[in-house]
């Protein structure tokens, strides 16, 4: 006598498909959480030409898109594109307020949620203390500029910034001479000044193996024109 086998019932198409994954937060955004907004700080640093002031630019216009209320400042004496706006080296521009010093963030980032700061290295030695204030209220607050000066030293309030920060992203620009990573904001005039203004016609992206090699001949210049 035949055995009698209940017949098979395919299982639906929803109990096949796997788990979903836990949800992920988007990277470095706010959400509608009823909880008290936590604040923090970002650094975009690296040499000239790298795309500090286009990444800032790229995640304050996403806060923007977000319909996050932000504000941006830079030094009253960086007017190299425009008197107001913060420019990148491609032109791409946002709307910012100059400041004269970091003290005046403070008294302008009322009832802001993200506020971004461009050529950092510009500002006084209050900043690091006056952004880590601002983040302390709950902002976000997105600081870029350059880590180390022309002659390959750190600059200005930056180092703190970054030891402060929550997150830090460090772009490279294209060795002008070799075509490896630059690090190095090489400075082709005489000119000793630490802060000088200037483009390609002042300045050009090195790796450290060029950089040494063209301060080296620099030295090697200098020398010879005092004897």
């Amino acid at each position: 006598m035949r055995a009698k086998f209940a017949k098979f019932v395919p299982l639906p198409k929803w109990l096949h498909r796997p788990p979903a994954k836990p949800f992920r937060k988007m990277f470095l955004e706010h959400t509608g959480s009823r909880s008290p907004r936590k604040g923090w700080i970002e650094v975009i640093c690296g040499s000239m030409f790298s795309g500090k002031t286009e990444e800032l630019i790229r995640r304050l216009r996403r806060a923007e898109f977000a319909k996050q209320r932000v504000e941006i400042f830079k030094p009253g004496t960086d007017t190299r594109y425009h008197d107001t706006d913060v420019v990148s080296h491609d032109k791409n521009a946002i709307r910012s307020t100059p400041v004269p010093s970091s003290s005046n963030l403070m008294l302008l980032a009322n009832d802001i949620e993200v506020v971004g700061v461009d050529e950092a290295q510009f500002f006084d030695d209050g900043l690091p203390e006056v952004c880590t204030q601002l983040a302390g209220q709950g902002i976000r607050v997105i600081v870029a500029g350059l880590d180390t000066d022309f002659q390959g030293r750190p600059f200005g309030p930056m180092p703190q910034l970054m030891a402060m920060a929550e997150f830090v992203t460090k772009v490279h620009a294209i060795c002008m001479r070799c075509g490896d990573l630059a690090q190095h904001s090489h400075r082709t005039n005489a000119s000793k000044e630490l802060v000088l203004l200037g483009e390609t016609d002042s300045y050009e992206p090195l790796c450290r193996s060029c950089f040494n090699k063209a301060r080296a001949a620099q030295a090697a210049l200098l020398n010879q024109a005092r004897h």
